[in-house]
């Protein structure tokens, strides 16, 4: 035999009974000498691969469907299938198999379908047993025929032999005639009679029948007889809502009359086996595979038709994007997408590539971008199905596809930023649309699916362009909710200070409130008076919820974007404002982003914690929370819990010296007394380095600390951003290494010269032993290290470095533990300043003392 080559799809049937798609390639049939016989065999078109080398096997039993379809089965629970691209091809294979197996091709299955447990009995069967003989097609037959359908089910050799008698002698058309007898009759017990037949007849499995059953002459007497179910009491009413209820939509005209019937009967198909079949048993589960495999491919050949009409598609979009398309009009044509999308999954990756492609050439996202903004539900939950496809195929399209927008639209109508107003105006109770959205984000900003190529990192141009662009709009709600117009003008009045509380109560006016340097004595940690505005409205919190879930993952996937986001916007403190919130899931958001800033364990978050004070309301909701033992108390326990295990230095130094008062009393876990141990052993540790250095090195006229040079030349940034009027926080670029100083160095030695004259001026009174007041200073400036004079004593940054010595005031509103700074340059004062140390009561109280 000479070589065939045709064009064909191979499918194979997994567990789930799901057709999978293994390739496209070129058919062939020819001899293999490894298998000793005639083979079919499947080269890949892309790479010439072996998709498929199966032999053909005399006793296999091969299926002929739909013109363009070849099933069979190579071993128990592997069935495979042939798609071909021309009937042509599929008949001149379809010869092949026949001519080997010395059969005709006229049949469309080329073997009886058996198994193991039957071959014996089946060789035994006299050759006259072939067919079964069917009763009459009368009305007084339907009984013993409802028998006989139901009898052979659970054989598969009977099964084959009275599907290959139902069609050999149009025995169905005649049931649907008597069907219609009946009804006119209403002769009930025949009509359950027929329910019997024809169910049994869908569980035969076989292609052909289906193909006779499913026609437009039969299908709607088919669902009818399915209507009269005896376990019933009346009858389903099936037909009524294909006709009446059910209608068939164009939204451009469909001129091919084959593919509007194919859609009509695979519509049908699906809804006989997804509404009216029951769900099959354990024991009848593959019964219905053919019927799942017709419905696949028919969706295939659905798909493959529309793509292939361009000028159909050119004209959906044409009026999808056209201003004069009345809303309804545009309804349906988003339904039309949605569902053509929903097909389109059915599709090999190649064809679905292409399909995306082309729909994206087409213009479906600034499509999108319409529909996604109009009042109609509906609309806009179509919209957004049909994005998930789009997110789900490319993320990469979609991302060049916003940035390549940025350059010619305003922010306001960008398509991510349309999106995320979708997210928050969802009107769903149970914000449903907002959380898949929400996903749809994540995917988007995920670095993960990102692409790095030679020339360009997408990446980088993307974050850079959704910080840009896009953040201030998704945290738009959380800055509204945790603030008030006072909350706001405190991020520029920098010489004032609040404290937390006293910041958000809302006995303030809005229009007159002025900052005060005086705290409430109620203003302690554990007070219960911290009334923060925070959202009691459920839907507005589960959106916050939402909001703060994706800034946490930004927190973990994009280190440098979000990090200099976080510093501008002093977005911790005001995401720690919801630990107020009487809706603990809320609170427990915050602490989660907060959990994560610290998992990160980067000293630059550590340093803007600590002097922001960020861990006061953390501490107020863990003592306020009282006794109770509760998903808030765990995971607070474990957030520090996390810092002793870690030994974080520098943020156990803070709450030690800060809070341990208040928590010492927590007996119920060694976490605090942990950490108070951690501490005091860092703290000899350093006493002993100190003291093991020579007295030469520690003269302040050769050795600079590192850690009070790091504050200085952080302080000498933050004042020169106070001049300038920049950000609050210094953005991340400014956080140099030692080594890396400006080149402006002698202004920055008079700028610390003056300064610690003015500390000598300004120096702070002792508070009296066991006072315990936290009246911290909670203004950005105070975050940032700014010189923001406060008249009540603040703590240091802990010092972690082994060359920790003793650091000064730097007018800041930090206590200085002991002395000045170690001076890099000989001043002629120094000895003199170093005798008063020795005698000046200079340090500043502990609060924790």
């Amino acid at each position: 035999m000479s070589d065939t080559r045709r064009r064909v799809k191979v499918y194979t049937l997994n567990e789930d009974r799901q057709w999978d798609d293994r390739g496209t390639g070129h058919v062939s049939s020819t001899y293999v000498e490894e298998l000793k016989g005639m083979s079919l065999l499947v080269r890949a078109e892309s790479d010439g691969s072996l998709l498929l080398e199966s032999k053909i096997n005399p006793n296999t039993a091969y299926q002929k469907q739909q013109d363009t379809l070849i099933v069979w089965s190579e071993a128990e629970n592997y069935d495979l299938a042939l798609s071909f691209q021309e009937k042509a091809g599929c008949d001149e294979i379809w010869e092949k198999i026949c001519q080997v197996q010395g059969k005709d091709p006229s049949v469309e299955v080329t073997q009886d379908l058996i198994d193991e447990s039957e071959e014996e009995r089946f060789e035994e069967m006299p050759e006259t047993s072939h067919l079964i003989d069917l009763p009459t097609c009368e009305l007084n037959k339907l009984e013993e025929i409802a028998d006989l359908v139901t009898s052979v089910l659970s054989s598969p050799i009977r099964r084959e032999k009275l599907a290959l008698a139902l069609e050999n002698e149009g025995y169905i058309k005649k049931l649907l005639q008597l069907f219609q007898a009946c009804e006119n009759l209403e002769n009930t017990e025949g009509l359950h009679h027929l329910y019997e037949i024809i169910r049994g007849i869908l569980f035969l499995n076989k292609a052909t029948l289906f193909e006779v059953m499913f026609s437009d002459e039969c299908i709607m007497d088919v669902v009818g007889c399915l209507e009269y179910d005896p376990a019933l009491a009346q009858p389903k009413r099936h037909r009524e809502f294909l006709t009446k209820t059910a209608k068939f939509k164009e939204v451009i005209p469909i001129t091919d009359s084959e593919l509007r019937q194919k859609i009509h009967q695979t519509y049908r198909v699906q809804y006989i086996q997804d509404i009216i079949l029951p769900t099959p048993s354990v024991f009848e589960e593959n019964f219905l595979s053919t019927l799942t495999s017709f419905i696949f491919f028919n969706k295939v050949e659905i798909v493959s038709m529309l793509q292939e009409d361009e000028k159909f598609l050119s004209e959906v979009f044409a009026q999808l994007t056209d201003e004069a398309t009345d809303d309804d009009k545009r309804r349906e044509l988003v339904n039309f997408f949605k569902e053509f999308c929903a097909f389109s999954q059915t599709l090999q990756p190649q064809n679905r590539d292409a399909f995306f492609k082309t729909l994206a050439k087409l213009g479906i996202l600034p499509a999108l971008e319409i529909v996604m903004g109009m009042d109609d539900l509906q609309v806009r939950s179509a919209a957004t199905d049909i994005f998930s496809y789009l997110v789900e195929f490319s993320p990469s399209m979609v991302r060049e596809f916003v940035m390549q927008e940025a350059q010619q639209s305003d922010d306001d109508i960008l398509l991510i930023n349309v999106v995320i107003e979708q997210m928050i105006c969802d009107t769903d109770p149970e914000l449903g649309g907002a959380v898949q959205l929400m996903g749809l984000l994540r995917t988007l900003i995920d670095p993960e699916n990102m692409l790095a190529t030679t020339n360009k990192t997408e990446k980088s141009e993307f974050l850079n362009f959704f910080y840009n662009h896009c953040m201030h709009v998704l945290t738009a709600p959380l800055l509204t909710n945790t603030s008030e117009d006072k909350c706001e003008k405190d991020f520029f009045l920098k010489h004032y200070r609040y404290s937390w509380s006293f910041v958000c109560t809302p006995s303030h006016s809005h229009s007159h409130s002025t900052p005060s340097s005086s705290i409430s004595q109620d203003n302690i940690v554990g007070s219960n008076k911290n009334n923060t505005i925070c959202p009691d409205n459920y839907q507005t919190a589960q959106l916050l919820a939402l909001i703060l879930e994706l800034l946490t993952f930004c927190v973990e996937h994009h280190t440098y974007h979000i990090k200099n986001y976080i510093m501008n916007k002093d977005l911790l403190r005001r995401v720690l404002v919801l630990m107020n919130s009487k809706h603990t899931f809320l609170a427990l958001c915050a602490l989660r982003f907060m959990r994560r800033i610290i998992g990160l364990k980067d000293e630059f978050y550590n340093r803007y914690i600590t002097k922001g004070h960020l861990f006061e309301p953390v501490i107020n909701a863990l003592l306020d929370n009282g006794t109770r033992y509760n998903l808030l108390n765990s995971a607070v326990i474990e957030l520090f819990e996390f810092i002793r295990v870690e030994d974080i230095k520098s943020l156990t130094a803070h709450i030690v010296e800060n809070f341990y008062k208040a928590l010492e009393s927590i007996e119920y876990v060694q976490t605090f007394k942990g950490l108070k141990t951690k501490y005091e052993q860092e703290k000899d540790r350093q006493n002993q380095k100190l003291n093991s250095v020579p007295s030469i090195l520690r003269s302040n006229r050769f050795r600079r600390d590192a850690k009070a040079l790091e504050e200085d030349e952080e302080m000498w940034f933050n004042e020169d951003e106070e001049e300038e009027g920049k950000a609050v926080v210094a953005p991340v670029e400014k956080s140099k290494p030692e080594d890396d100083f400006p080149d402006n160095y002698e202004k920055f030695m008079e700028t610390k010269k003056a300064k610690e004259s003015e500390d000598k001026e300004n120096l702070p009174k002792r508070t009296s032993p066991g006072g315990f007041k936290f009246t911290f200073s909670h203004s950005a400036s105070a975050a940032n290290g700014t010189n923001s004079k406060s008249v009540v004593a603040q703590t240091p940054p802990a010092t972690s470095n082994g060359s920790s010595s003793k650091t000064t005031n730097l007018a800041t509103s930090v206590t200085a533990t002991k002395g000045s700074l170690v001076g890099l340059v000989d001043y002629p004062d120094d000895e003199e300043e170093d005798e008063e140390e020795e005698t000046s009561p200079r340090k500043r109280p502990r609060l924790g003392s």
